[in-house]
C-alpha cells in the first residue's frame, strides 16, 4: 500500500523460536506516523510475540526492529521504554496494592533525570519537576474519567477500571508509539465501547502512533486505518480494513477451509 508518511517502527524478517516451535517465521510490517495499525489472527498466531519482541521481552533469533529509523533489537526493554515505546498487557499488570494516582505516578519515572543535589533538599527544580509530573498524571486522569477512582487502591477496582487504569499508565510515559494487546479483552459492551472511545481519543488528540492487537473484529474494521493479518506466525496480509474483511486467506484463517 503506497504511503508518504514516514516509518515510526519497522519489523522486518522476525523470527522467534522456542526450542523447536517456531512462534514467527519471517514477519515484516511497518507502522507509520499518525497511523492505528491493527494486528489480528486466530488464537495462537504469534500477536503477542510480536508485541513482546517490540518491546524486548522477547528476542527473536533473525530479522531486525527499526524505530525512527534506528535499530532496537540489541536494547533492553526500559532502553526502548524511554525511546517512547509504552504497551498494556493482555492480562492487566498493574501494582495491585497502589492507589490509582500512584500506579500513573509510578510511571513517570522513565521521565526522570534527579539530582542528587537538589532532589536531597527539595528545593527550585526538584520541587517544580515535582508540580509537573504531577500535573501530566492529572491532566491523564481527567482524560480518562477516572477522578472517582483516583484514590482507591487498584486491586479492588472492576476489571474494566482496571484496564482503564493500565492505559494510564502507558499514557504517563509520554510515548510516540502505543501497543495495547487485546485492552477490551474480557469487558461488557459498555466497558468496551467507552475503552474504543478513549483509544480514538488517544489517537486523534495526542497522535500518538497505535498498535492494536484486538479480538473485537466490529471495532477492528470500524477504527483502523490499516490491518497486519498472522497466521500461524506469518503474515498472510496487510491493507485498509476493506480489503482485509474480503481476503480469502483471512477468511481461511478464520473460517477454515
Amino acid at each position: 500500500m503506497e504511503n508518504n508518511r514516514k516509518a515510526v517502527l519497522e519489523l522486518s524478517q522476525l523470527t522467534l523460536s522456542f526450542g523447536g516451535l517456531k512462534a514467527l517465521t519471517e514477519v515484516s510490517f511497518s507502522l507509520f506516523e499518525r497511523e492505528l495499525l491493527a494486528v489480528i489472527g486466530p488464537n495462537g498466531a504469534g500477536k503477542t510475540s510480536v508485541l513482546n519482541c517490540i518491546t524486548g521481552y522477547y528476542h527473536p533469533q533473525e530479522g531486525d526492529i527499526l524505530y525512527d529509523g534506528r535499530s532496537i533489537i540489541r536494547l533492553p526493554v526500559h532502553r526502548r521504554a524511554a525511546l517512547g515505546l509504552a504497551r498494556t498487557f493482555q492480562n492487566v499488570a498493574l501494582f495491585d496494592g497502589l492507589t490509582t494516582l500512584e500506579n500513573i505516578i509510578a510511571a513517570r519515572h522513565i521521565q526522570l533525570k534527579p539530582n542528587p543535589l537538589t532532589g536531597a533538599l527539595y528545593f527550585g527544580p526538584e520541587l517544580k519537576k515535582e508540580i509537573s509530573h504531577r500535573r501530566v498524571v492529572e491532566d491523564i486522569i481527567d482524560f480518562l474519567e477516572i477522578q472517582s477512582i483516583r484514590k482507591k487502591v487498584v486491586g479492588n477496582l472492576p476489571y474494566g477500571q482496571r484496564k482503564r487504569v493500565e492505559l494510564g499508565r502507558a499514557l504517563a510515559m509520554e510515548p510516540k508509539v502505543l501497543l495495547l494487546d487485546e485492552p477490551m479483552a474480557g469487558m461488557n459492551p459498555e466497558e468496551k465501547e467507552d475503552m474504543a472511545r478513549f483509544i480514538i481519543d488517544v489517537f486523534e488528540e495526542k497522535e500518538i502512533s497505535i498498535v492494536l492487537v484486538e479480538h473485537d473484529m466490529e471495532l477492528v474494521m470500524d477504527i483502523s486505518d490499516r490491518i497486519v493479518v498472522l497466521d500461524w506466525g506469518r503474515v498472510i496480509a496487510d491493507g485498509p480494513p476493506q480489503e482485509i474483511a474480503v481476503d480469502p486467506k483471512v477468511i481461511r484463517a478464520y473460517l477454515g477451509d
